[in-house]
């Protein structure tokens, strides 16, 4: 017995923030969110890209299903540090991921990060990922109970997510025997921090139509607030028949050579008419900032990554006996070699002009790395200019750097960018917390100098 998804999503930027950095895609065989880290300039970017990255997985026919969604993730994780290479603005963006891809009767799950999955399966309902959370190992630990997680300072402080680390991401994966009439739902933590389980739980259990269960699970979060973005997936494991109602997506016009040459070259809107075209061969839905990247090209880094890397592919397959380019680059060098002693005088007044002003612009700038083995704020770039260095040590923290999971410490080691000062010194108290885990508990009753005199003197360290 074939089976397929029947699916519904909403996404909502809320009612504070300024930007959606959630993505989301549901299709006939995946369903994939990710919530961008917020605070950063890049969430929304991390999240378009994350999911984008992923659409071509939604087929009946998956090759190594088992693998796929681990290692597209993987690769999205890369991808990531691509971006932040072409524009250091993007450094310390972040993403959440919680993804199923249906292969056969078996679902396969990848997932990092505090987005959520709930499944209702022969009338029981419950949370199938975990939470990768500071609160989440409390609880885990037996250092607080559930109910204290819920309304804990630092519920947000996440310990896993994809980010511009070189670091391989550890996701959790898992397998599930699907059956038809399961309802699952994905949901970015917008909705869990707005609405209580229980609420939510009664929503899916006595909304049949999941297109009213996505919208009445939205209203109720925008009517208790909503402080952050808010984004749900649902869908139902079907028979694979015409889903009733059903209709075929609105196919875009199919590009041709001459538009995937262009768009191997990084033009933006060849890029993002090709993902339109990809992403149209199949019912599905797009939310959040994924469709705006698609459908307005206000995220273009995100299209032309994504348009220039499926370009390139198509054309290395497009065969030369139909009389089309296989390298779109390929043009006699004799007609270039002329360019080349304009380019370089133009190069050399061009760094000449731009020097001295580039360098004043590099000592506004602040960012987060590491001195001495101690989490630092730097005023500067972290870049090199011959033997200068175009940045210096403005603060030390108390907060080593072996305090640190591995995530953020390749984050600190990489350098995170700040917008001013104030904004580096956010980052430290974000770190201290998550150096602060490690810190020994104290025991009851001892006196404070005894407490002074065994604890590190980054455990001792006030948050602000």
């Amino acid at each position: 017995m074939a089976l397929k998804l029947k699916f519904a999503a909403k996404s909502d930027v809320g009612r504070v923030r300024k930007k959606n950095d959630d993505s989301a895609y549901a299709g006939a065989y995946l369903a994939v969110l990710a919530d961008g880290m917020g605070g950063h300039v890049g969430g929304d970017v991390a999240s378009a890209s994350t999911v984008l990255d992923l659409v071509h997985l939604d087929h009946d026919e998956t090759a190594d299903p088992q693998n796929a969604l681990p290692d597209e993730i993987q690769a999205a994780n890369l991808v990531l540090n691509e971006l932040v290479g072409a524009n250091p603005k993007l450094s310390g963006m972040g993403t959440t991921v919680t993804s199923l891809l249906l292969s056969g009767d078996t679902l396969h799950m990848a997932h990092i990060g505090d987005s959520r999955a709930y499944r209702l399966k022969h009338g029981v309902f419950e949370q199938i990922s975990k939470d990768h959370t500071f609160v989440q190992r409390l609880v885990d630990e037996g250092r607080i109970k559930p109910a204290e997680a819920e309304v804990h300072p630092h519920k947000n402080v996440l310990l896993r997510v994809l980010g511009d680390s070189d670091a391989s991401p550890e996701l959790d994966v898992d397998q599930f025997q699907a059956e038809p009439g399961e309802r699952w739902m994905l949901c970015s933590d917008g909705l869990t921090d707005a609405v209580p389980v229980p609420v939510i739980e009664q929503i899916i259990r006595s909304t049949p139509d999941m297109d009213e269960a996505v919208n009445d699970l939205v209203a109720i979060t925008l009517k208790n607030g909503a402080p952050d973005n808010v984004t749900v997936v649902m869908f139902e494991v079907v028979q694979d028949s015409v889903i009733e109602g059903e209709e075929p997506a609105e196919q875009e016009p199919a590009p041709d050579t001459g538009q995937l040459t262009i768009a191997a070259e990084g033009d933006v809107e060849a890029s993002a008419s090709l993902l339109r075209h990809e992403i149209s061969q199949r019912p599905h839905l797009l939310v959040g900032a994924a469709q705006l990247a698609t459908q307005t090209g206000q995220i273009p880094v995100v299209t032309q990554h994504t348009g220039e890397r499926r370009a390139a592919a198509l054309l290395t397959h497009r065969s030369p006996a139909a009389g089309e380019v296989l390298d779109p680059l390929d043009t006699p060098t004799q007609q270039r070699r002329w360019l080349m002693p304009i380019l370089l005088t133009f190069t050399a007044f061009l760094v000449i002009a731009l020097g001295v002003w580039g360098y004043m612009w590099t000592q506004t700038q602040y960012f987060v790395g590491t001195v001495d083995g101690k989490v630092a704020i730097y005023k500067g770039v972290p870049q090199e200019l011959g033997p200068i260095s175009l940045s210096e040590v403005a603060t030390v923290s108390k907060v080593p750097l072996e305090a640190l999971p591995e995530y953020s410490r390749h984050r600190v080691e990489s350098t995170i960018s700040a917008e001013n000062q104030q904004h580096a010194q956010m980052i430290i108290q974000e770190l201290l917390v998550t150096a602060k885990q490690n810190c020994p508990v104290t025991v009851p009753g001892a006196t404070d100098s005894d407490a002074s005199t065994n604890l590190p003197a980054y455990c001792q360290e006030i948050m602000q």
